[in-house]
């Protein structure tokens, strides 16, 4: 219930209102009583929301000004030692247990959620379950220590998801609030607590959703934030979770610039990043498995840095190319490093994908050195047209060592399409967009453009 104080001259008077779809609730007094309480039921959930909003500004155009909750927790105790053992071994859980130990040794509840979480996750049925409980039931009891108002707050407007591992935050995701939502904090305030709670000294995995749902969605400055304040220990980042083009469409995300993230993480395992205006630089993640670039117009420079990547252990790898109306720079020459395998001896996965020059793609693919050590090939969503499929037929032998090829999404008539299914063991045709105009290659275009 968002909390709107007065203090001037005599006046010490709070103000709350919420909302629950039709349903606005006020609350009102003096600071230190309970205050009197209102409730008004609307026909519509647009009509409790328009008055929402009508009386938060009433109320602020008063002097009345908004107050977020803080953490009036005292600061845990700490062992720096202990810490350091697990920032070097995040994914091992003896680290956990034996600074669990310390903790219950300290009187901190810490100690006895690391324990029931680790019993947790080596128990199964009836156990499991009764497990689960203790561990709500702990946290719900130790909230303020364990979480604190401000993330309490976010999870209740869900602008927050956690997953917990070990006494600690594994997992994150921020996201804006549904239009018209009046949470506490946004995504770049939450952000911000959430690296400087101690419950996230060891996170893992960062994913942020829609950053905003006025204007344009970029991720620019919540970049710079995680290189800042993210702990060592994560290794997996997504930034641009959200559904396209319902919440957003992908072109109009600006992504920024992700050469901040390759110093400041260095043991990062897996990166998505779905989105447009992204900047790459020199990508260098020597210990980066998995690598996704969703775009509807991947500018050439950085189609360029992903193929002069220095990352070693890689073994999947996709990239969405776009539209050229959208910004798209790429070809076959500028992937050439990454058909001939220069510096990826472990990939197994790759993806060329919503791409304008998928006939060229699979012309050139059978002659690669790459195709060779590959498991799976996914070429979905471009603009492979019968005239392409002849050369997959043509060169069928070179595909079908193969466990999967996925050429959904793309132009093939029905007839050609059921032809390609037994290029190798499992060949994913699905919807295709095929019309008689397809075989114009002024008529060929992209599943996701804009």
């Amino acid at each position: 219930m968002p909390r709107f104080e007065m203090k001037e001259g005599t006046s010490n008077k709070f103000w709350e209102i919420t909302q629950d779809e039709a349903v606005l609730t006020t609350r009102w007094g003096r600071i230190g009583t309970d205050g009197q309480e209102k409730t008004q039921t609307f026909k519509h959930g647009y009509e409790a929301g328009a008055s929402y909003r009508k009386q938060i500004a009433e109320k602020e155009a008063k002097g009345y000004t908004r107050v977020k909750p803080t953490d009036t927790a005292p600061k845990p105790k700490v062992n720096k030692e202990l810490e350091a053992a697990i920032l070097n071994a995040p994914e091992a859980a003896e680290g956990y247990l034996v600074y669990g130990d310390w903790f219950q040794s300290q009187g901190d509840p810490r100690g006895e959620l690391i324990a029931l979480q680790h019993a947790l996750s080596q128990a199964k049925g009836a156990e499991a379950t009764a497990l689960k409980r203790k561990a709500a039931a702990l946290l719900k009891k130790h909230q303020d220590v364990l979480l604190g108002a401000p993330l309490a707050k976010m999870l209740e407007d869900k602008t927050l998801t956690i997953g917990w591992h070990l006494g600690f935050i594994r997992s994150a995701r921020l996201a804006v609030a549904r239009y018209g939502e009046d949470p506490e904090f946004n995504v770049d305030e939450g952000l911000k607590i959430l690296l400087a709670h101690p419950s996230a000294r060891f996170l893992q995995e960062v994913t942020l959703g829609l950053a905003s749902n006025e204007g344009e969605n970029e991720y620019h400055d919540l970049i710079k934030l995680v290189a800042k304040s993210a702990p060592r220990s994560v290794r997996k980042v997504f930034i641009g979770d959200y559904v396209f083009p319902d919440e957003t469409e992908i072109s109009w995300t600006e992504v920024g610039s992700v050469a901040p993230l390759y110093k400041a993480l260095p043991q990062l395992r897996s990166l998505h990043l779905r989105g447009g205006d992204v900047s790459l630089g020199k990508i260098d993640l020597p210990e980066l498995r998995e690598f996704t670039m969703e775009s509807g117009g991947l500018d050439r420079g950085s189609v360029k840095s992903i193929a002069a990547a220095n990352w070693p252990k890689l073994e999947r790898l996709e990239v969405w190319f776009g539209a050229e109306e959208y910004g798209a720079g790429g070809n076959v020459k500028s992937i050439q490093p990454i058909l001939d395998a220069q510096g990826l001896p472990e990939l197994k996965h790759l993806g060329l994908c919503n791409a304008e020059f998928t006939n060229e793609l699979v012309e050139a693919l059978p002659k690669s050195k790459v195709l060779k050590q590959l498991e799976t090939l996914d070429l979905s969503r471009g603009t492979l047209t019968d005239k392409g499929a002849e050369m997959l037929l043509a060169n069928a032998a070179a595909f079908k060592h193969l466990k999967r090829l996925d050429l959904t999404q793309n132009l093939l008539s029905a007839k050609v399409a059921k032809s390609l299914a037994k290029l190798c063991s499992d060949v994913a045709l699905g919807h295709q967009r095929h019309d008689d105009s397809d075989e114009d290659d002024d008529h060929r275009y992209v599943a996701v453009g804009e």
